[in-house]
């Protein structure tokens, strides 16, 4: 078989593996792409919503109406945005924090829109984790860039400042530098686009690409969507709100109710060793520990968070200490705390790829399972088995080989709409080209055998809360 043959066939083998497990999936491979955004920014089906629910989505509305203040946002779009994300609760959690130029997370924001403008929506909120390394492999990651085709380095960042290090280390002093790793390669269109960055210091890299991203989206995207992205930082000023509320169910069912975070953590173990392994795993117990700017998984044991490599006790698992680790950000919440917090309580659909579409459907079993061990929140339980499809792939649907800072620089004027419409009417499945970051990923592949073999399926009690 060509190599042509083997990828197309890796393609089709991803997307079958995708519609066994979200049957309704189905009738949108054939049709346009905009349709199947369409549905995924539908707002979930309406009913009874319970106190924790309704407390987790005010909370979280909360900390998004002060992450649009301080983003530079007037207090009038603040709260249009959330009474938007509040009636539509439709969250994009799919692109890492990157910058808008790079294709990654345009071309997935580009999708975004196509959902948000079938539903007369004006406001975007984007969750871009930043929990990430500047490398995420040679010469990739949010610290490097392709300008004019040669990788540029973002923060002009020696080697040994990036390989380790994440968006969230510092403080420092972090200045778009964009550095060519060959001499000379891109220089106008390097200035160009140093002009549209803003010039001055920034104490960490993620603070650095949130404040160019608000930058750039009226230039890239125009005005029609008022635009906001939210990073783990922000997750951690939300843990911190449910932490610093006795009455936050946070805070008495996961922090003073030590039978459920255990038994969360087993039923992920429970999952590492059976058919469905290999998609979560406890990588870190609740959070992150941040030292001499680098993240380390934690252990909880005996209700201490623990480094694992040295053993050393680096917080209680108690209200005040964690609040005091988020103030001063030595700890930051890991994903399953972030969904817990932004999806599952608050009844939130979130969008994401290309491992979310399986392992968040996982960590809601695990959720409820632990919720169902441990003998609390019935209601959530009920709220968790009847969610309108809460979450979905939404991220690296749309592959495209135009560079969007090439497609800026060469026409800044162009109008972004006709580019939407057009990638909109594309099919599902030609839309997505050749799902590179699929069918590169032996997970898939494997995820694909199992289906076919019947030792996992749709069926199965793990995945009754897809």
């Amino acid at each position: 078989m060509d190599e042509l043959s083997a990828e197309i066939n890796a393609k089709w083998a991803v997307l079958e593996a995708l519609e066994a497990l979200y049957p309704w999936m189905r009738p949108f491979r054939s049709r346009p792409v905009r349709d199947y955004a369409s549905r995924l920014f539908e707002a979930p089906a309406s009913g009874p919503v319970h106190a924790v629910r309704r407390q987790a989505l005010e909370k979280l509305l909360g900390v998004i109406r002060k992450a649009a203040v301080r983003s530079g946002l007037s207090a009038d779009t603040a709260v249009e945005i959330c009474s938007d994300l509040e009636r539509r609760r439709v969250l994009q959690t799919g692109p890492h924090l990157l910058l808008l130029v790079d294709p990654e997370a345009y071309y997935t924001h580009i999708f975004s829109l196509l959902g948000l403008a079938a539903h007369g929506c004006s406001t975007y909120v984007s969750y871009a984790v930043s929990t990430v390394s500047l490398v995420e492999r040679s010469r990739k990651g949010p610290g490097w860039l392709a300008v004019a085709g040669r990788p540029t380095n973002v923060f002009g960042l020696s080697r040994s400042q990036m390989v380790g290090y994440n968006l969230l280390t510092g403080p420092g002093s972090y200045r778009f530098e964009l550095m060519p790793v060959a001499p000379g390669a891109g220089g106008e269109k390097l200035a160009r686009l140093r002009d549209l960055l803003p010039s001055m210091p920034f104490q960490r890299p993620a603070h650095a690409i949130k404040a160019a991203n608000q930058a750039l989206w009226p230039k890239l995207f125009g005005s029609r969507f008022a635009f906001l992205q939210i990073d783990d930082e922000d997750i951690a000023d939300l843990v911190a709100d449910h932490l610093s509320d006795p009455d936050s169910w946070l805070r008495t069912s996961l922090l003073e109710e030590p039978a459920l975070p255990f038994n969360i953590l087993a039923e992920i173990d429970r999952l590492a060793i059976g058919p469905w392994s290999g998609w979560l795993t406890r990588s870190t117990d609740f959070f992150w520990f941040y030292r001499n700017g680098k993240r380390l998984p934690l252990r909880l044991v005996e209700g201490e968070l623990i480094d694992p490599s040295t053993g050393m006790k680096v917080a209680r698992f108690t209200a005040s200490d964690v609040l005091a680790r988020l103030a001063d950000r030595t700890l930051i919440p890991n994903f399953l705390t972030a969904m817990l917090l932004t999806s599952i309580l608050p009844g939130v659909r979130v969008l994401g790829g290309s491992h979310q579409p399986v392992f968040y459907p996982l960590m809601r079993h695990v959720v409820q399972r632990a919720l169902h061990v441990t003998g609390v929140a019935s209601d959530l339980r009920d709220a968790l088995a009847t969610d309108d499809v809460s979450g979905a792939w939404g991220h690296r649907v749309i592959e495209c080989g135009d560079d969007p800072l090439e497609r800026f620089l060469a026409n800044p004027i162009s109008d972004v709409d006709v580019l939407v419409d057009r990638l909109g009417a594309i099919p599902l499945a030609e839309a997505c080209g050749g799902l590179k970051s699929f069918v590169t990923d032996p997970s898939w592949l494997e995820l694909h055998r199992r289906l076919g073999r019947g030792t996992i399926s749709a069926a199965d009690d793990e995945w009754a809360l897809c």
